[in-house]
């Protein structure tokens, strides 16, 4: 998508003259964002993620959300601010965050990861797509209602995390504890991005993850081959006997039970499935694959986004060094994970998966397993009102009617707001599918960005026209 010079926002023409008056001012904060190397999985970078939580609530009491608030966990600050005097319109609890990757391998980046650059319409920097555009497209979409109409057309509660890239740990808890503060019609998340080709999208359905490690321990230490071998098992060949038992060469998960709770696909969503421009051989070539691979009777992109998975994530033991060394290692290991979708219950998946490595495990070696981390799925509806609002928004701004999309991958909150606070879910976001978030050169369209910030404005527009909401009020 071409970079345009200005921007028309809904009709709303004082808006739209502010926007493009300010864009300068705007371009140099996010600049300023991503400067900071808030990455949360480093602990060295724990000032730094203090520095961007601080730097973030600085932001949002200039633009004039009240409340501000930088809230205090076992790791790295909540960041917390609301806007409640619309009264009887709809209260809309927005999610991001502001912490990032690691940069490594820091070698391959064009430039260095923390010093924006912008080049051919590009902004190239660590967090520039995920997930400090968003961050500030909301800020500033906030400040231009303000600054131009001096209120919201509905109420924002907003929340931004400080750990979602390294696991979101402490973020139960915290929403658990704030259930009262949080309460809202639903929940906006923007940490999605559109279909290939940059094509304007909604996100509607994320899967669930069950994160395992399997751990196969035989003898107290490494055994000589020769001298044991045939007189005792090998951990690494019971491993790989575990793991070869999990799954059919067809790509169907073999443990008992684990589709029970599947929610099938309806003729509508395969229809919705079926509309995404997709070329299968583009998408093999360009992950450089020489066929694709999936459970059989659905389409990649139903395999992706509407059903789930079990994968192996990592295997290891014995020896790995140049040469040969004849030893019955005493110890294997393999990380495993589940892709799960909507109505499956990670508990209930997990209880499943480690009930059938008890079957198949052979009895000649001992086995633990490590819950690495669990979560649900989300679905919102195609025909839900927050979403077609958001629709209408996208198309107003984009000039094209969006595409709905479910992502293969997993965001951890979204579960999380329906099961602690009951909140439905809306997916809006903005980022290039080919951003290269979590790799070296990052990159975030300046276009989407701009085109973003109004979406979001119009977005609130349309949702303060929804019938929900009417009898909250607003608090003062």
């Amino acid at each position: 998508m071409p970079e345009a010079p200005t921007y028309a926002v809904s009709g709303d023409e004082a808006l739209a003259r502010y926007l493009d008056r300010t864009r300068g001012r705007r371009v140099e904060a996010y600049k300023a964002f991503l400067r900071i190397p808030s990455i949360s999985g480093i602990p060295a970078h724990a000032p730094d993620c203090r520095a961007a939580a601080d730097a973030l609530a600085s932001e949002l009491r200039t633009v004039g959300m009240e409340n501000v608030e930088v809230c205090e966990t076992p790791g790295h600050p909540i960041v917390y601010a609301d806007w409640l005097h619309a009264a009887g319109k709809p209260t809309v609890l927005v999610y991001t965050h502001y912490d990032v990757q690691p940069v490594d391998p820091v070698e391959l980046w064009d430039s260095p990861p923390f010093e924006p650059v912008i080049k051919d319409g590009r902004i190239m920097a660590r967090g520039s797509s995920d997930d400090k555009a968003h961050v500030q497209m909301h800020v500033r979409a906030i400040e231009a209602l303000l600054a131009t109409r001096g209120a919201l057309p509905v109420n924002l509660k907003f929340i931004v995390e400080g750990e979602e890239e390294s696991s979101s740990i402490h973020l139960d808890a915290w929403l658990d504890s704030n259930r009262d503060r949080l309460n809202a019609d639903f929940a906006v998340i923007s940490d999605t991005s559109f279909f290939e080709g940059n094509l304007p999208a909604i996100t509607i359905g994320l899967r669930g993850l069950v994160y395992i490690q399997l751990d196969v321990t035989g003898s107290r230490v490494d055994l000589h081959s020769g001298a044991y071998g045939g007189a005792v098992d090998n951990p690494a060949n019971a491993l790989c006997q575990i793991v070869a038992a999990l799954k059919g060469s067809d790509g169907r998960v073999k443990v008992p039970g684990f589709y029970d709770d599947v929610a099938e696909l309806t003729e509508l969503d395969r229809a919705a499935f079926a509309a995404l421009p997709l070329d299968e051989d583009a998408y093999r070539d360009g992950i450089g694959v020489p066929a694709l691979f999936g459970e059989p009777g659905f389409s990649v992109l139903e395999r992706l986004g509407g059903r789930p998975t079990l994968d192996v994530n990592g295997i290891w033991g014995g020896f790995e060094g140049d040469g040969p060394k004849t030893i019955i290692p005493a110890h294997a290991h393999a990380k495993i994970s589940c892709r799960l979708v909507a109505n499956q219950d990670p508990d209930r998946i997990l209880e499943l998966l480690a009930a059938f490595i008890a079957e198949v495990a052979p009895k000649t070696v001992r086995y633990s397993i490590q819950n690495l981390g669990c979560g649900g799925a989300s679905l919102t509806p195609i025909d839900h009102p927050a979403t077609q609002a958001a629709a209408r928004a996208m198309e107003a701004t984009f000039g094209v009617s969006p595409l709905y999309i479910r992502e293969g991958g997993s965001v951890p909150v979204c579960a999380s707001f329906e099961s602690i606070l009951g909140l439905s879910t809306v997916l809006l976001g903005f980022a290039p599918p080919d951003g290269q978030f979590h790799a070296p050169n990052e990159w975030m369209l300046m276009s989407s960005f701009e085109t973003g910030i109004r979406t979001i404005a119009r977005y609130w527009d349309e949702v303060a026209r929804l019938n929900i909401g009417e009898q909250r009020g607003a608090s003062a």
